[in-house]
């Protein structure tokens, strides 16, 4: 997809990590769950796995606008770096549901045999913190809006 254009470090955090958390609303309710999940850079998708009976995932279905972060865990403050993001969440279906399966499969190979219920995140906002470059230093990437 032409038009993407992330700082390298916000794209090096998204292929190294592979757990995010989802944050949904489920009955004016808000839920978190934690997922593994494939990144597509040609896309710009997070994309995950889980059923849709699942609470997050009734919340998905009942309003897919959602939040979220990716987080590295690390005792030393110099070195803490991580996302937060908000977008659109939706079940992956026809062309981009085999762009979707194929990309999640190369990360996670096991899942093969696994009854897999891919959705995909559209991000229009992160905001990647990272203390290498200074302490709280955040780099700011936005979806550009088509006119």
């Amino acid at each position: 997809m032409e038009g993407i254009v992330m700082h390298k470090r916000m794209t090096a955090l998204l292929h190294k990590h592979h757990l995010l958390s989802v944050a949904t609303v489920v009955n004016d309710k808000p839920w978190c769950a934690s997922c593994f999940y494939s990144w597509e850079s040609n896309e710009n998708w997070l994309i995950i796995t889980t059923d849709e009976n699942t609470l997050h995932g009734t919340g998905f279905i009942n309003s897919p606008h959602i939040a979220g972060t990716i987080a590295l865990e690390t005792l030393r403050i110099g070195r803490i770096r991580g996302a937060q993001f908000t977008g659109k969440i939706s079940l992956a279906e026809g062309e981009k549901l085999k762009k979707a399966r194929k990309a999640y499969l190369l990360r996670f190979p096991y899942a093969v045999v696994a009854d897999l219920h891919l959705w995909i995140i559209e991000p229009d906002y992160i905001k990647l913190t990272d203390n290498r470059l200074g302490f709280g230093r955040k780099i700011i990437w936005e979806k550009e809006v088509s006119s």
